[in-house]
């Protein structure tokens, strides 16, 4: 049986890959057998891997709505689109939770042209320039001329003091950071040129899904009793991450929402984020 791509490319269904996700979502073993059993029950040949996650989804929220949660990690960052803006505020947020200081938008003058840098961040007299590479298609592979023209853009502002967190220093790392995935050629020139990459998958032991489930850093468009407006309420007013509503529920006071179902969104942010890593691994 085939499933096929966003790109309409149809691949062979894998049965351990979608496993090994519903185990990720945190349900047991028990209630993974029965989401799969369900979800088997209505696959065809050439089923979207949207209705296929769609599928995933609905059950694992019969479970519990965290499981969903977690599961729907990648559709998530996909929704801080459709420009990429709010994925650049959470990135910001993942640098500031490793204990930088971070900031996004910044224009600098380099040897020889001005860039606008998504992200710069800095501890321990590291100063990081981040490029985010936002994708609506999170099947999609970031090409290796992305890295080469990043290295070209981070070559020009190199040796240049600027004025960053009230301290004069220059820039000593580049990171490139994607929702999506790299292409092979992508992570060898990173490696061999000292580009830090970071993509849904990429490095293995240390990619954004691996951080995310690690750090319980989960973007709030990652809640399943949040509408679409609702999350882009609350983004608007820089509750970023799942963490943020919970350490100010006060967030959801700006929504038209009784509190039965203000109740169901914090109950469901706290199982997300309480959850014991060991669980969902």
């Amino acid at each position: 049986m085939n499933v096929k791509k966003h790109s309409g490319e149809l691949v062979p269904f894998n049965p351990d890959a979608l496993t090994h996700s519903l185990k990720r979502s945190g349900a047991s073993e028990s209630q993974v057998e029965r989401v799969y059993t369900e979800i088997k029950t209505r696959l065809y040949d050439g089923i979207s891997t949207r209705e296929l996650y769609e599928l995933a989804f609905d059950s694992l929220k019969n479970q519990r709505d965290s499981y969903a949660a977690r599961y729907s990690l990648k559709k998530a960052l996909k929704d801080l689109g459709p420009e990429g803006f709010y994925f650049e505020k959470w990135i910001g947020r993942l640098f500031a939770q490793d204990g930088y200081l971070a900031i996004t938008s910044q224009t600098v003058q380099g040897h020889a042209v001005s860039h606008e840098l998504d992200v710069v961040a800095y501890k321990d007299d590291k100063l990081l320039a981040v490029e985010c590479k936002f994708r609506n298609d999170v099947d999609a592979k970031i090409s290796v001329t992305t890295p080469m023209y990043f290295k070209s853009r981070f070559t020009d502002i190199s040796g240049i003091q600027y004025s960053f967190f009230n301290k004069n220093v220059s820039f000593t790392d580049g990171w490139l950071v994607t929702n999506a995935y790299l292409t092979s050629d992508s992570k060898t020139f990173g490696e061999y040129y000292n580009i830090n990459l970071l993509s849904w998958d990429y490095p293995k032991d240390n990619s954004i899904k691996v951080r995310v489930d690690h750090k319980g850093l989960y973007p709030i468009t990652c809640l399943t009793n949040l509408g679409d407006q609702e999350k882009s309420i609350l983004m608007k007013k820089q509750c970023i991450l799942v963490l943020d509503l919970i350490d100010k529920p006060d967030f959801l006071r700006g929504l038209q929402i009784d509190n039965q179902r203000k109740k169901r969104i914090l109950m469901e942010a706290q199982e997300l984020i309480n959850m014991p890593v060991e669980e969902i691994l």
